[in-house]
């Protein structure tokens, strides 16, 4: 019997970018709708009368209608045998469909593929015809045309040997294009010039003779070639960022400019050279020449081997042919491992893990027999993870060589002159040679990260391990530029790295960045889970230019993961200080070494940091890389450009500098839990209080500005002592913003409850009566019960009949919220950062004048999503980069196609989330735009049933993906981030009218973005005490003139405003509002009545409106800007 078959199909494609805010043609300016703007241009709709909930159905994901033949239609022998595959060699369809895809994007066309064989074919011949010159001394280079350069560093200048150029006796085309593993976009094939024995000579392997010559021998390539119709581009580069090895790039002419780029290798006869010569324990750059000292000769291991590297690429590419030929599961295995690289930034410059290592990698595993054959490319994929995950070059190195012959060196001796190990089949070149042991460090971390998310087998999980660029502004918590390059060469003097300057061709970058990687791995010590670091690619040079020079080629950056566990420790333990080590640990850390004497009597070394604050906790590490940099490798502080705690300055007070808030919001909550004591054990209420719950961001430490003690100063108010309250006085500027803390009292169950509506309300307000009575008498608290009341009291054992939004608003503020606020606050208990983080989204959000549209408890899941699922990342341990990945987040998330199901502690399993994600595929158009699925709130998405609109959610997505890339790139800037508030500031251009309002009369006047150099009193004394009388709670007036605002023109705009200090409030026309409406005289409310085609009709009144506008604010509001015309009709 045949199984039915069903199809889905799947529309996939990046979020939504450049949709601006834009109006019609004489008409008002409005936001594109979130369900618009993925389908085919120009279709138009069948029907004006289209539904709502048909208009919100369209592009969602929907099964494709199949008749009851095909459903039941037996499947193929070919459908059999790929499902069998399936089945073998991928966990799902979904997952075989996903990388056939992918490999389809980055694999080259037959097309291009002949184009580019077509160009090779001719630079072949042009390469062939180069003519030859007469020998010369290596020193005498004037045979050279003007306007070429040599493009090596010719330091010292003098060197012996001769030099003359012959035509290459072979041109082979090696690397990736040949092996069919290259990958798009940027397509290179490299092509070997074999040089004539002619000319070398059996002594070039000292001095860098062989180098030097292989640089002339480009030069007047580029010459000739350069001269040639056929290429529209000659320039120089480095292969690999080797300085010691330019190489020359060729570009097609006109339209084929960007098809391709041919990259000249020229290299000796495979047997030129005696290998003995070039083992890692020879010398083969002389002290006498290099340093002019007659000094022992240390080993050139790195020299040597990209000597041996050009000796080897034949044999190199003929065993990678031998392995990948026959096997196209191997092939897509390294096209995906390359995507795997690029996507994190691995396998770029100088020691980076590149695409000839990961193929050599599963050439080395297939000899093994870890891998097979046969296997697909996502099986490869996993194997090689496996083994970066699991396995420690830089301990135990592996060996492609078979032989046992007793002349080849150890893996001991390469261990001991390379931190990374991999040997090729000759047994001597270490094909990680270059690849600093934080590298791999950083590669084993990636593996280890996308084994972890591979085996759990989630549906994004594709996305996130091959889509999801991870750059590393975005990936580590803190980021330090060291600037200038020039710098390090006295750290190669301090360090005493004679050697490995020597080594390395005077690379002074090179040779400090093993030993200052180690020396802050050491100090840091427990705060640091990986250390990494980034070399911009030295980009390539006119061959008229003479090659960059080291100080010119960027800066070098420091990435920091760092340890949340022992972040904000200020104490660094040494020894006690009888034992020998005491010595090497003050010698290690300098002035900063003290004794102290501890509680269990010890005395012992110790490194203690100043940090009062958690903000400041966060930053030791910069204290610590600073002073050691100073201390060990002659860095001043002034070289340092640290990036870690920028952001901060957007979630502090006026006046507070030194923290970011988290101590005073522990302050508000140890102030709930006093007062949850208080009401357990309050004595003659007639319901006991059986449970307290808060309910409010405070308690959650995700309230942006944390509330503090407060004084009012009483001139700022009339009192009102009958009522013991504070009212604001007119003629005083607006006093601070005292705002209230929601708690939710439980009562005891009792069966006497009335069972009408208004006589409960009732009820509950004499049982807040008493409780604001015995508070007072038996506690001493000033307590004052409000209409509109902040402490809801749930009856036990009522019996909901039906929902209405009243009970819906009940149920969500008194049970949803309390659990919300402590799951949250368990949350920040495990991850620290998450405070500053959801701080600084919320603050965001509103800074763009969105923050209606958002509920506090919305913004605070989708921070929560990033600690919870950081895929592919860890949770972030810094505010910094965790509100980076909030920006990445909402501007990259498919909001119509996927719910963000944000697990708190852990309680829905795999199968709950695939059922989750199946019912709102079902439920889709019946739910809000925005979806936020809970383990308390696994259907409705109760925090955003209120907002935020399509058009909001779409404006926030394209804010969101502009503000990140300036932000990154700020960042990013070593000589530092310049205005890091501008992606802070609202847009302003989109809308119609903006309502400037008086600071005189905006409590919150001091949390704007751009904080106030002065702003007004506040009524607030210096020294605050207990006071008799109550301010006014919440006292706001612009959010008091904004539902004025919306209760009398929500029907004809839509307003918008930053709670925290805004002075402009953003009016934007409704396009709805301008079309006529019949007259009726009950609807005259901002309209005037004008005639068309005979007939009376209503059509907003603008002038009246924006008059009103000014009316209804007066005092507050100090002018009313049109800025457009477009409400014309």
């Amino acid at each position: 019997r045949s199984e039915p078959r069903a199809i889905l199909t799947r529309v996939m494609g990046p979020a939504p970018t450049g949709q601006q805010l834009r109006g019609a043609t004489g008409g008002p300016e409005v936001i594109e709708p979130s369900f618009e703007g993925t389908g085919k241009k120009g279709k138009k709709p069948s029907s004006r009368k289209r539904g709502v909930t048909e208009s919100q159905a369209e592009n969602l994901l929907q099964p494709v209608k199949l008749s009851k033949a095909e459903l039941y239609k037996e499947p193929t022998n070919e459908e059999l045998n790929r499902l069998r595959e399936t089945e073998i060699l991928f966990h799902s369809s979904l997952l075989r469909l996903q990388v056939e895809e992918l490999l389809k994007e980055v694999r080259l066309s037959e097309k291009k593929k002949d184009r580019i064989d077509a160009f090779l074919l001719e630079v072949n011949h042009r390469i062939k015809r180069v003519p030859s010159t007469p020998e010369s001394e290596l020193t005498d280079q004037a045979w050279l045309p003007a306007g070429i350069r040599v493009p090596f560093h010719q330091v010292p200048y003098t060197v012996k040997g001769s030099f003359h150029f012959l035509p290459p006796a072979q041109v082979t085309v090696v690397g990736s294009y040949l092996l069919g593993t290259c990958i798009r976009p940027d397509i290179t094939v490299d092509m070997a010039l074999t040089m004539p024995r002619e000319i070398l000579q059996d002594k070039d392997l000292l001095n860098q003779r062989y180098f030097r010559k292989r640089a002339l021998y480009l030069a007047h390539l580029a010459h000739h070639l350069a001269r040639d119709p056929l290429f529209g581009s000659v320039r120089f580069s480095y292969t690999n960022g080797c300085h010691m090895k330019p190489s020359l790039l060729l570009r097609p002419h006109g339209k084929d400019e960007r098809l391709v780029t041919v990259r000249l290798h020229p290299c000796p006869p495979s047997d030129f050279f005696r290998p003995c010569r070039l083992l890692p324990t020879k010398n083969n750059v002389r002290s006498a020449w290099y340093r002019g000292q007659s000094k022992p000769d240390p080993p050139t291991p790195h020299y040597n081997t990209w000597v041996l590297q050009d000796t080897a690429l034949g044999s190199h590419v003929q065993l990678l042919s031998n392995v990948l030929g026959s096997a196209p599961g191997l092939k897509d295995g390294v096209a995906l491992l390359k995507v795997w690289l690029r996507q994190r930034e691995l396998d770029k410059g100088l020691g980076g893990f590149s695409g000839f290592l990961i193929s050599m990698l599963v050439a080395f595993l297939v000899s093994t027999r870890k891998i097979h054959t046969t296997m697909s490319g996502y099986q490869v994929l996993r194997s090689v993870l496996q083994f970066l995950a699991t396995t420690d070059l830089t301990v135990n190195g592996i060996s492609l060589c078979l032989s046992s012959d007793p002349s080849l060196p150890a893996l001991a001796d390469f261990h001991q002159a390379f931190p990374v190990v991999f040997l090729d089949p000759s047994g001597r070149l270490n094909l990680c040679a270059d690849v600093t042991a934080s590298t791999y460090h950083q590669v084993q971390h990636e593996a280890r990260l996308s084994m972890a998310l591979l085996d759990s087998k989630t549906d994004d999980g594709f996305q996130l391990l091959l889509m999801t660029p991870k750059p590393m502004i975005r990936a580590f918590d803190h980021v330090l530029h060291l600037r200038p390059l020039s710098r390090l060469q006295a750290t190669c003097h301090q360090l005493k790295l004679w050697p490995e300057l020597q080594d390395n061709g005077g690379d002074y970058i090179s040779a400090s960045l093993g030993p200052l990687t180690t020396l802050l791995e050491k100090g840091l010590g427990s705060r640091l889970q990986l250390l990494v670091h980034s070399r911009p690619p030295v980009p390539e040079w006119d061959i008229s230019q003479d090659p960059p020079k080291h100080k010119d080629s960027g800066t070098l950056t420091l990435g920091l993961l760092l340890q949340p566990e022992g972040l904000t420790t200020v104490l660094e333990l040494g020894p006690e200080a009888d034992q020998p080590e005491a010595v090497e640990f003050r010698q290690f850390w300098g002035s900063r070494s003290e004794l102290r004497r501890f509680q269990d009597g010890a005395i012992r070394e110790a490194v203690v940091w100043e940090a009062a604050s958690l903000c400041q906790k966060r930053l030791i590490p910069h204290k610590v890389v600073t002073h050691l940099l100073a201390l060990h490798a002659d860095i001043p502080d002034n070289c340092v450009h640290y990036v870690g705690g920028f952001l901060d300055a957007l979630i502090q007070g006026l006046k507070e500098t030194s923290s970011t808030g988290e101590e005073a919001l522990a302050v508000a909550i140890c102030c709930y839990d006093d007062l949850s004591r208080m009401l357990w054990g309050l004595e003659g209420l007639p319901l006991t209080v059986s449970a307290v719950q808060g309910a409010h961001p405070v308690l959650c430490y995700t309230e942006v500005f944390p509330p503090t003690p407060v004084q009012p100063a009483c001139s700022f108010y009339e009192q009102l002592r009958e009522r013991a309250s504070l009212l604001p006085r007119l003629d005083k500027p607006c006093p601070a913003y005292v705002e209230p803390i929601t708690m939710v009292c439980h009562l005891e169950g009792s069966g006497q409850w009335p069972q009408e509506a208004e006589a409960i309300r009732r009820v509950r307000a004499a049982f807040q009566l008493r409780l604001a009575e015995l508070l007072r008498q038996q506690h001493g608290l000033l307590c004052r019960g409000c209409q509109g009341t902040y402490i809801h009291f749930l009856p036990q054992g009522m019996i909901s009949l039906r929902d209405t939004p009243d009970s819906l608003r009940l149920e969500r503020d008194t049970r949803h919220l309390p659990l919300l606020t402590s799951a949250l606050h368990g949350l920040q208990q495990q991850h620290p950062a998450f405070s500053g983080v959801a701080r600084l989204a919320k603050r965001w959000v509103r800074a763009q004048l969105l923050g209606e549209g958002f509920s506090d408890e919305s913004l605070d899941l989708v921070a929560a999503a990033l600690f919870l699922h950081p895929e592919p990342f860890t949770p972030p341990s810094s505010p910094q980069v965790g509100f980076l990945r909030f920006l990445s987040l909402v501007s990259t998330f498919d909001w119509k196609n996927n719910p963000l199901i944000v697990n708190l502690n852990n309680e829905l399993t795999v199968e709950e989330q695939v059922e989750i994600r199946s019912s709102f595929l079902a439920a889709r158009t019946r739910l809000p735009v925005m979806v936020i699925i809970t383990p308390q709130d696994r259907k409705s998405s109760v925090w955003t049933q209120d907002g935020p609109s399509a058009q909001i959610l779409q404006q926030l997505v394209i804010l969101a993906a502009k503000a990140l890339p300036v932000l990154e790139k700020q960042l990013m800037d070593p000589w530092g981030p310049g205005d890091i508030r501008t992606v802070f500031r609202p847009p302003l251009d989109m809308y119609d009218v903006l309502i400037h309002l008086y600071a005189r009369h905006i409590p919150r006047h001091r949390q704007a973005v751009d904080s106030p150099a002065a702003s007004f009193c506040r009524g607030l004394l210096n020294k605050p005490g207990p006071s008799s009388l109550m301010p006014v709670l919440g006292y706001d007036p612009p959010q008091l003139y904004l539902a004025q605002l919306r209760e009398a023109f929500g029907d004809l705009a839509l307003f918008f405003y930053d709670q925290h200090g805004g002075e402009v409030i953003g009016v934007l026309w409704k396009p709805t509002s301008f079309q006529p409406q019949p007259f009726k005289a009950s609807s005259t409310k901002g309209h005037m009545v004008v005639s068309q085609s005979g007939e009376l009709v209503l059509l907003p009144n603008i002038e009246a409106i924006l008059e009103d506008f000014a009316v209804m604010g007066e005092g507050l509001v100090q002018a009313v800007e049109a800025r457009s015309e477009r409400w014309t009709v």
